[in-house]
């Protein structure tokens, strides 16, 4: 391949041009950061260093010098709505939406703001109203997000439905866990006016958008117990094995309570051992103790906290055992010496109850909430299956 010699007379030509583009832009950056006001400035230094109040007075003259700025007007806004002066924010987003001078997108914009302002403020109903109106696409998922959460907040459950399943076909995001406990509270609000059969729609619908939802099983096996068809109740909840086996504890009442009506007793308990044995969970041992302890006596109680002590050291099973032996002792035959025994053991329980205290919770995994019972939702964060199926120690 030959060298074209005319290359080297154009060369210095586009350098040339290259030069003179790379200057206008710097020309028109330098032009464009000369027309910001010495307070916008400020204000970023202010936030960095994270004095909110320096920087909301920075921005606020900012705001005064450069009154047609849209992106001073959201940094002070967003500014308002983070130290929850929400009036102030809403005051000013108020004011611009008055400018008959804003073009169509600029009004979306600003339309955006004031959504956020009312749902920090509580105000759903206006929220709900901006937020339904913000059809472009460049708002839509976060609209839909924002607007999910006003359903949820205000138990509009199909409303939820229907938005998270928008929310997931734009966003690409899952929200099958969200949706499955949207027709599980819808099936308790069927549940609660007796309406079994539409409960058990929405039950097998948030089996259909979440097959491991746990709760959804709970609900269906709770709705046979109570038409007294204790054996498909059982049924019911022995799938959740399949599903998320550390739930067993919360329903192992449920199962003991289903073999009691059919005279299964020992069959449940049996059950429960295996459930014990092969996952493990405090909370059933603490079933299943006191089930053994009602149905079989102290002696059988004992023997099962000493078995799961000698596997797993707690003072929690200890305490158990304590319990039981206390018992014991105090149904055998009134002698000094076991009486006396029974009294050290008495001590000793005490004294175990004392250091383990009542320190077991429920801890949120999103936002740290601690519940002493279990719940579907946190209660703080409104995170779905946050909290964990079995308490831990605080």
């Amino acid at each position: 391949m030959e060298f074209e010699f005319w290359w080297l007379l154009a060369l210095p030509l586009f350098f040339s041009l290259g030069w003179l583009a790379g200057r206008i832009d710097l020309k028109q950056l330098l032009s464009e950061s000369a027309a910001l006001p010495a307070a916008y400035f400020k204000g970023l230094n202010f936030l960095i260093t994270n004095q909110q109040d320096k920087a909301i007075e920075a921005f606020s003259e900012a705001v005064q010098a450069n009154t047609d700025s849209l992106e001073l007007h959201f940094a002070l806004g967003s500014l308002f709505r983070k130290r929850g002066e929400v009036d102030r924010a809403i005051h000013l987003h108020l004011h611009l939406l008055e400018k008959k001078e804003l073009e169509p997108q600029q009004k979306l914009a600003v339309t955006a703001e004031l959504a956020q302002d009312y749902l920090k403020a509580g105000l759903l109903d206006r929220a709900e109203e901006l937020f339904e109106s913000l059809n472009d696409d460049r708002y839509r998922q976060p609209a839909l997000r924002a607007l999910l959460e006003i359903y949820v907040r205000e138990r509009e459950w199909e409303r939820a439905i229907k938005a998270a399943t928008e929310l997931e076909r734009l966003s690409g995001v899952p929200f099958r866990v969200e949706i499955s406990h949207y027709h599980c509270e819808l099936a308790v609000k069927s549940m609660l006016t007796s309406d079994l059969q539409t409960a058990k729609n929405e039950l097998e619908q948030a089996l259909n958008a979440n097959k491991n939802c746990v709760r959804a099983n709970v609900l269906l096996g709770d709705i046979e117990a109570e038409a007294n068809k204790h054996q498909a109740a059982i049924s019911t909840w022995k799938r959740i094995e399949f599903q998320q086996p550390e739930y067993l504890g919360l329903i192992a009442p449920k199962l003991l309570n289903s073999y009691r009506a059919l005279n299964q007793t020992a069959e449940g308990l049996a059950l429960l051992q295996t459930y014990l044995q092969t996952y493990k969970l405090s909370h059933l041992l603490n079933v299943l103790f006191e089930a053994t302890l009602t149905e079989e006596g102290a002696e059988s109680a004992a023997k099962l906290a000493r078995n799961e002590l000698i596997k797993k050291p707690s003072l929690s099973t200890l305490d158990q055992l304590l319990q039981a032996r206390t018992i014991v002792e105090t149904n055998q035959p009134a002698q000094k010496t076991k009486l006396a025994h029974s009294q050290d053991t008495q001590l000793m329980q005490q004294a175990v109850r004392h250091a383990i205290g009542n320190k077991t919770a429920y801890h949120c995994e999103q936002c740290g909430f601690k519940a002493k019972y279990h719940h579907w939702q946190c209660p703080a964060c409104n995170a779905w299956e946050a909290l964990p199926a079995e308490p831990t120690t605080i």
